[in-house]
């Protein structure tokens, strides 16, 4: 098909989703489609799904009919071969993640299947174990989805397809709330509750895998090269892997040092700072130490760097470095990042923090404007801090009471 058909092509397959957008019937839109071609690619759609974004069709509005989409384009989507990955690449990865979720969704779905047919009451506590053990099987898919948003979605954004990575991220958050609500449900011991909306996760968590395969991934597959994926790849281990050990048959001819982030400062260099002289392992030493975790993007909105410590708070990689710090957020956070970036850099505010309560711990999280020594704004600073233990702290400590116990400090 020449230029101009595929061009033609694209126009009606946009017209297509503008009408479902418009509330179009979706049999008859479906009928339209099948007219119109035999076949679209996962790629065709993320690409017209990035067009009309870019048209000014609000990321909200695609969320929300992303499904009908895929409803209407689903022939051609199932008629497409299934990719086939070599064991170690990330999208092998990704899809091998993608069966164990599939297993784990069956069987959860079996067992919500037992619950209606029992004759309501509250679940016994055999039912509710059994469901719990599933649940936190579920909570896994939090790391899949990690490795999508710190190291797919920023090579994707590089190619200037960020339409697929704020659509899914938004789809990701409402997953991870309905998981919340499921859990919740089964505490209280609702049958009817633990029923609605166990159903409702376990569909929505289907419905991204059968977007992941059938459009992200050919979609991925199609735009990125080799280095790309090396760079995909290099920060996998930090986040870790959900319910599989990846293969190592995959041998990428860009070498991994290829995917370092920012250059390496030589051996030996040494950097005068206002208070002392410091070598670039005792710079990254002391940062790597801080009992915070740090994040610092330049005057430009840009991540240029994170503090690998041991234990983060919030994950990072090294595929958010280079990223647009908004994109780095959910998209609900997007308008709130925005405004403080705004406000320190016309200079009305210097400082904003925010403190929650996150998996048992109490995080301080705060925002801090840099500038230089003439006032213009050069970046800001993110700390966060586990102060759990600082909180409860009572009293007064001024003895060392572990080698030698008792000796003075």
């Amino acid at each position: 098909m020449n230029t101009n058909a595929n061009a033609n092509k694209k126009e009606i397959l946009k017209d297509i989703i503008r009408d479902l957008h418009r509330g179009g019937d979706v049999e008859e839109l479906r009928k339209r489609f099948a007219q119109l071609v035999r076949d679209v690619s996962g790629g065709e759609i993320a690409a017209m799904e990035q067009e009309l974004i870019s048209e000014g069709l609000p990321e909200e509005a695609i969320k929300k009919l992303c499904d009908v989409h895929v409803r209407v384009f689903k022939d051609s989507l199932e008629g497409q071969p299934a990719s086939a990955y070599v064991p170690g690449h990330p999208l092998h990865t990704l899809a091998a993640e993608n069966k164990e979720l599939e297993k784990i969704v069956a069987r959860t779905r079996d067992l919500l299947a037992l619950f209606r047919e029992e004759a309501g009451g509250r679940p016994g506590s055999a039912e509710k174990a059994k469901l719990a053990s599933l649940l936190n099987a579920l909570a896994e898919v939090e790391k899949h989805y990690l490795k999508k948003e710190n190291q797919l979605f920023p090579r994707l954004e590089e190619k200037g397809k960020s339409g697929p990575s704020k659509v899914m991220w938004a789809i990701h958050d409402d997953i991870r709330a309905h998981l919340k609500d499921f859990r919740r449900a089964l505490d209280i011991g609702d049958r009817v509750l633990v029923d609605k909306t166990g159903t409702w996760v376990l569909q929505e968590i289907s419905d991204m895998i059968y977007k992941e395969e059938k459009i992200l991934f050919p979609m991925s597959l199609e735009i990125l090269d080799e280095l790309d994926w090396v760079r995909v790849k290099k920060g996998e281990e930090e986040i870790g892997y959900a319910w599989i050990t990846p293969g190592r048959e995959w041998r990428p001819a860009a070498p991994p040092e290829a995917a370092a982030a920012g250059a390496k400062t030589a051996d030996g260099n040494r950097l005068a700072l206002d208070t002392g002289v410091l070598s670039a392992e005792q710079v990254n030493l002391l940062l790597t130490n801080l009992p915070v975790d740090i994040s610092f993007v330049d005057e430009n909105d840009t991540v240029v760097y994170y503090s690998a410590t041991r234990e983060r708070i919030f994950p990072r990689t090294p595929g958010v470095i280079g990223r647009k710090v908004q994109n780095c957020h959910p998209p609900k956070s997007f308008d709130v990042v925005t405004k403080i970036l705004d406000a320190f850099r016309d200079g009305s505010r210097d400082v904003a923090e925010f403190w929650i309560e996150l998996n048992g711990k109490f995080i301080h999280i705060r925002y801090f404007a840099m500038r230089d020594g003439g006032g213009k704004y050069r970046g800001s600073l993110e700390v966060s801090q586990d102060v759990t233990g600082i909180r409860a702290l009572r009293g007064e400590k001024r003895l060392l009471d572990w080698a030698p116990p008792g000796l003075d400090v």
